[in-house]
């Protein structure tokens, strides 16, 4: 039976690894899948899913007008699964377009992302896939500056916390730090 998955996590909680082994695993067995993620995210080039592990795969890009339902529905074959990453970027209307290739076209959909900003709020597509998603998976990762669990995301410029700004901003570990609540609140960061 189809489902909609959600797997979340932190920065750095291992989500395009992931979404990459999955992928592998099916494409191994002959399996084909479709990679999709963000159009917004170009770190590594449009369309490239990129652990930072450095293993990459091409995928095709999601902007704000494409129709992710149509395409599957137009692709000249059936994909075993449809795999998206950076799904925290997708619209409410990119979401309900999962669930139409779940329900309708019986092809489970696999997605990947942040739940939460670096404001401590939620994305438009994670809180759509947090509402439409069939089963829903937490990654986790360690805290930067301990060994609890990162639940949150923290921003920083030049080695000061940031908790206002645009909510999305792409970046890695340059930008980024996973971390516990604690430590959102009160990081111990260094000065340079």
């Amino acid at each position: 039976m189809a489902q909609l998955f959600f797997k979340y996590g932190a920065m750095n909680s291992g989500k395009s690894i992931e979404i990459l082994k999955v992928a592998h695993n099916y494409e191994e067995q002959n399996k084909p899948v479709v990679l999709m993620t963000s159009g917004i995210d170009t770190r590594s080039g449009l369309g490239q899913v990129k652990s930072r592990i450095g293993i990459s795969k091409e995928a095709l890009p999601i902007f704000e007008e494409t129709d992710i339902f149509s395409v599957v529905q137009t692709l000249g074959y059936t994909p075993y699964c449809v795999l998206i990453d950076e799904a925290q970027f997708l619209s409410a209307r990119h979401v309900l377009d999962l669930t139409k290739i779940v329900d309708e076209l019986k092809i489970p959909v696999m997605a990947f992302g942040l739940k939460n900003d670096f404001r401590n709020e939620l994305f438009e597509g994670s809180k759509s896939l947090l509402l439409y998603a069939d089963k829903i998976e937490e990654m986790k990762t360690i805290c930067w500056f301990c060994h609890k669990k990162a639940i949150m995301n923290l921003r920083y410029v030049n080695h000061v916390p940031v908790y206002e700004g645009e909510q999305v901003q792409i970046g890695g570990n340059e930008t980024y730090y996973p971390v516990c609540r604690q430590h959102y609140v009160n990081p111990k960061m260094k000065s340079n």
